[in-house]
């Protein structure tokens, strides 16, 4: 009731700290900031969204999600075959086996530095998402509510005074 007569104007609203308020919309920042650059940063490490999907599936499921070949090692092995059946001997099958080594090495990389992200970038960002917002949110909700019962309280002090000081004008 109180809630819905703040929201009409028709009731009073105690403000809370202009600090606190200020800490609350930064926390607000924050949080927003963090959503977007972790779902940024899963794209940029799996531009797949069926494989993200399938990520999140193991994730959420406590299963090892399973070891997928990056591009480049895919193009690694397609070269080391490619330059088999053309002969390593030949100057074209060298080649390919060159640069499919130089890829199968760019491509465990890959593989190295998307792992290593998602361990030391994106599982701080969830943490704080999962572990301290929800903590901020709900002492944000006990302290909201606290402050509707207050205010309450307030009003029906209010209209207990009112009601008192007419019925001494009318004795």
């Amino acid at each position: 009731l109180q809630f819905t007569e703040e929201k009409l104007g028709q009731a009073e609203k105690t403000e809370l700290d202009a600090h606190f308020e200020n800490l609350m919309a930064r926390a607000d920042c924050t949080k927003n900031w963090t959503e977007k650059i972790l779902r940024q940063t899963e794209v940029l490490l799996q531009p797949n969204l069926s494989a993200r999907v399938e990520e999140f599936l193991y994730e959420k499921l406590d299963r090892k999600v399973p070891s997928r070949v990056t591009n480049g090692e895919l193009l690694a092995q397609y070269m080391t075959e490619a330059a088999n059946d053309f002969g390593p001997g030949t100057p074209y099958g060298k080649t390919l086996i060159k640069v499919g080594e130089t890829q199968r090495r760019l491509g465990a990389a890959e593989r190295d530095f998307i792992q290593s992200a998602a361990i030391n970038f994106l599982t701080p960002l969830r943490n704080f998402l999962e572990g301290d917002w929800r903590t901020i949110s709900k002492e944000r909700r006990t302290l909201q509510n606290c402050r509707l019962d207050l205010d309450a309280c307030k009003a029906r002090l209010k209209k207990a005074k009112a009601a008192e000081a007419k019925a001494a004008v009318t004795v």
